[in-house]
């Protein structure tokens, strides 16, 4: 039993006792000693029983908590037991891993010491050899009674003798060979740049045409049994073309002035109405004369407009003459007065000469003037005439510099180049017909349009772009760089074009989505 219940049970005795001795008075006093003697007893009972209860109790906690403490105890001697094995198997394992580096450092200290025996072992038969070899070249020089440079020049002056026939043979060989393909190239070079000179500008920047009144005038023209026809080409030096086409006679040579000669001789003798070959004679003069002064006052207004003086009366001529001269139907001297305006802002800003880049870019194309007539490059031709009339030097460098003929000395002829590009590759600066720019645009796109994977095609810039659009899925990286090259070939084989083509690959992906 509980301490704790048998003290209850006391102090119950004790209430009940005192209730009793309360509530029956008339009990006697023995009676009353009694129960008390034998509560006390049972008290004294309970007491002794409740204190064996509470040593069980204290020997059973004392028992369990041994047997707890010898559990845990057995737990950690285990547990030790077994980390103690893994340190020491690991320690074993360190141990042997020790002894491997051990044993690999003997090897390579054996290794390195063997090394060392060997190189010296190398170094003294490498200088045994250079001795030996210091010793032979003596002996040989004191046998032979020359140096060493003497005998090498002996050694390969006989070489050359005994193959200088075979050395020519082959240079002969390589000569002739290489002429030959230098010519092929030329050929093939020449026949491209004609094929490529395109034949529908030609029509247009080498003919003339002169209305007539009717078409009784042609036969007037022709004159009996062609005579007055015959006088007129051998005078002006131009085909005359009398076809079908209705009160219309077509005048076509390549020189641009007698072009224009002949054209006014034959509008000054229509006017005039008599055609014979003494007429035809005189209004050739006239119109010689005319054109002359034409060529003299444009010189002098180019002059006047750029702000030039002093220049040599044959050099202001070659200027005007420019008037009738064109380039990819551009006007050249329209060209030289625009280039001039452009090259002097540009020096301007670079503080350079003004003026000299005015003067050569007015006399760079002069070339083209005479270039019928002379045969060479335009740029060495003008540089060439405008010597002869006492031009400077940086002149005449930057007229047969623009096109690359000779490297630029100053920096005023590099201006003069750069001006030259620009007014050139101005949109719309060279002239073509509507139909002709058409159908070139349109051959650049379909040439484009031919390629696998190609979306759409764009001539831009005036033709002198092809922007092809390529799918992006299909098209990488490298084979859009490919199809640029190909694009590119394909158009300079097939399509006739002025200047520099670019041909553009783009390869573009859109991802749209929409929040709403």
């Amino acid at each position: 039993m509980n301490p704790i219940d048998v003290l209850f049970l006391l102090l119950g005795v004790g209430v009940g006792a005192f209730l009793g001795v309360i509530a029956g008075s008339k009990v006697t006093g023995s009676r009353i000693e009694r129960s008390l003697k034998a509560a006390k007893r049972d008290a004294a009972s309970i007491l002794k029983q409740a204190e064996k209860e509470a040593e069980e109790i204290k020997r059973r906690a004392i028992i369990e908590s041994r047997e707890e403490i010898h559990h845990l105890r057995e737990e950690f001697e285990k547990e030790s037991k077994k980390r103690s094995e893994e340190l020491r198997q690991r320690e074993s394992e360190l141990k042997m891993l020790e002894q491997r580096l051990l044993k690999r450092e003997e090897i390579l200290d054996k290794k390195e010491e063997n090394f060392e025996r060997q190189r010296e072992t190398l170094e003294k038969k490498l200088r045994s050899v250079e001795e030996k070899e210091k010793q032979a070249e003596e002996r040989l020089v004191e046998l032979a009674g020359m140096t060493v440079e003497e005998a090498k020049d002996i050694v390969l002056k006989r070489a050359e003798e005994r193959y200088e026939q075979e050395i020519a043979q082959i240079f002969k060989e390589l000569k002739e060979r290489f002429e030959e393909e230098a010519e092929r190239q030329a050929k093939w070079s020449i026949s491209l740049a004609i094929q490529r000179y395109a034949g529908d500008y030609t029509g247009e920047v080498t003919v003339s045409t002169v209305s007539l009144p009717s078409d009784d005038m042609k036969g007037r023209i022709i004159g009996r049994e062609g005579r007055n026809i015959r006088t007129f080409e051998k005078l002006t030096g131009a085909d005359l073309i009398i076809d079908d086409t209705p009160e219309v006679v077509v005048v076509s040579c390549f020189n641009p002035i007698r072009r224009e000669v002949a054209r006014l001789t034959l509008e000054k003798l229509i006017l005039d109405g008599r055609i014979h070959p003494p007429r035809i004679e005189e209004m050739y003069e006239k119109a010689k004369a005319e054109i002359e002064k034409q060529i003299k006052e444009a010189g002098e207004e180019a002059l006047y407009i750029l702000g030039i003086t002093k220049m040599h009366p044959e050099l202001v001529k070659l200027v005007g003459r420019l008037k009738f001269r064109t380039s990819y139907g551009q006007n050249v001297l329209q060209h030289s007065i625009e280039m001039a305006r452009i090259g002097a802002l540009m020096a301007s800003e670079l503080d350079l000469n003004v003026e000299m880049v005015k003067r050569a870019c007015l006399l760079h194309d002069i070339g083209k003037a005479v270039d019928h007539e002379v045969e060479g490059s335009h740029a060495v031709i003008g540089a060439e005439l405008a010597k002869r009339y006492g031009e400077k030097s940086e002149i005449v460098n930057a007229i047969k510099s623009h096109h690359g003929e000779e490297e630029p000395v100053t920096p005023e002829a590099v201006i003069v180049a750069a001006a030259d590009a620009i007014s050139a590759s101005r949109p719309g600066a060279r002239r073509e017909t509507l139909e002709l720019y058409i159908k070139r645009l349109q051959k650049l796109e379909e040439i484009a349009m031919r390629y696998k994977h190609v979306e759409k095609a764009y001539a831009v810039q005036a033709g002198r772009e092809v922007r092809v659009v390529v799918e992006p899925d299909k098209v990488d990286d490298t084979t859009a760089d490919w199809l640029a090259h190909e694009i590119a070939k394909q158009i300079e084989q097939e399509a006739q074009y002025p200047g520099v083509l670019k041909v553009t690959v783009i390869r573009e992906r859109r991802s749209t989505a929409y929040a709403s």
